[in-house]
């Protein structure tokens, strides 16, 4: 098998112990999934290329579509539980819910989302995913030839 075909495993390999759950809970706080220390975010959603302590690299993370997806998992099942209990207590109007329920969604969103992100990225980075374990992952996508550059046949 040459170098370019070699499959690639992620989480397995030699190098430093990475804890998935310290990971993560260092991603939610908002700090470096390395070293616990630098910050992760140097604006609301946008990750800093490089830790400014240790110098790990954050600029190759894919987080994309899933923070989004478990803020909407999150947030709509404990809204939907406190619209219901309430609904079952207090008989109001439907308006009146819509002037509670949204405004709470909005900031329940904007409260959770950012850590969150990091949540995904302390994981992505645990399981050495995405080139946090020092490959390219061009190499590991089957969909593609990398001898062609196309599309496998």
């Amino acid at each position: 098998m040459q170098k370019s075909e070699q499959m690639v495993r992620y989480g397995s390999g030699q190098g430093v112990e990475r804890p998935l759950g310290r990971s993560i809970q260092r991603g939610m706080l908002n700090r470096c999934p390395n070293c616990g220390t630098g910050r992760l975010f140097r604006a609301f959603l946008k990750p800093v290329d490089a830790c400014a302590a240790c110098g790990e690299e954050m600029f190759h993370h894919r987080a994309d579509d899933l923070p989004a997806y478990l803020v909407i998992v999150v947030v709509g099942h404990v809204l939907l539980t406190g619209y219901m209990l309430t609904d079952m207590a207090f008989r109001v109007s439907p308006w009146v819910h819509l002037a509670i329920w949204v405004p709470i969604a909005v900031l329940a969103a904007l409260v959770t989302i950012q850590p969150i992100k990091g949540g995904v990225i302390g994981l992505q980075w645990a399981l050495k995913m995405h080139g946090f374990g020092g490959h390219d992952d061009e190499a590991a996508d089957p969909g593609t030839d990398s001898r062609r550059g196309g599309p496998a046949a």
